[in-house]
């Protein structure tokens, strides 16, 4: 059976070159200086560019991969450090915009790219969090299940 989901196949071969998504960690040399400045991938424009937003608050649009490197340890599709995946429905803190403070919410939305839509007990609702941002609660774990087997028993 060939075909089937994969629609990126002619981009396979940039695989050992790893892909970027929205939300990986990385540095980047802002406005293609020398320096590379630490950010996260806000938006992949499937040109061969990407939007980054940076650690210190700038944003930059348009930067073309080359002038961007993955930081180790970033990749794949992420969740908390204790390893819990992500369940919608489950109780969390998490940053708004991903900066500051941790509120209470829960989570509304459990991406394709890792990231998570929370929605704040306070009636905000944030789009594309990191897991980095947020804290699952604990009871939300599935115990290494991503199914819902689990859920029987409630």
């Amino acid at each position: 059976e060939s075909g089937g989901d994969d629609s990126g196949s002619e981009m396979d071969e940039q695989d050992s070159e790893a892909p970027l998504e929205r939300g990986d960690e990385v540095e980047a040399r802002y406005r293609g200086g020398s320096k590379y400045y630490p950010g996260k991938i806000a938006r992949d424009n499937r040109d061969g560019t990407y939007d980054i937003d940076y650690d210190d608050g700038e944003k930059e649009r348009g930067v073309q991969k080359r002038l961007i490197k993955k930081v180790s340890g970033s990749g794949g599709l992420k969740h908390s450090p204790r390893g819990k995946a992500p369940r919608v429905g489950a109780k969390c803190t998490a940053q708004f915009k991903g900066r500051g403070k941790f509120y209470p919410g829960k989570i509304a939305k459990v991406n394709s790219d890792g990231t998570v839509n929370v929605d704040f007990d306070d009636g905000d609702k944030d789009r594309y969090v990191d897991m980095k941002s947020v804290k699952l609660e604990s009871g939300g774990d599935d115990s290494g299940s991503e199914m819902d087997e689990q859920d029987s028993e409630a």
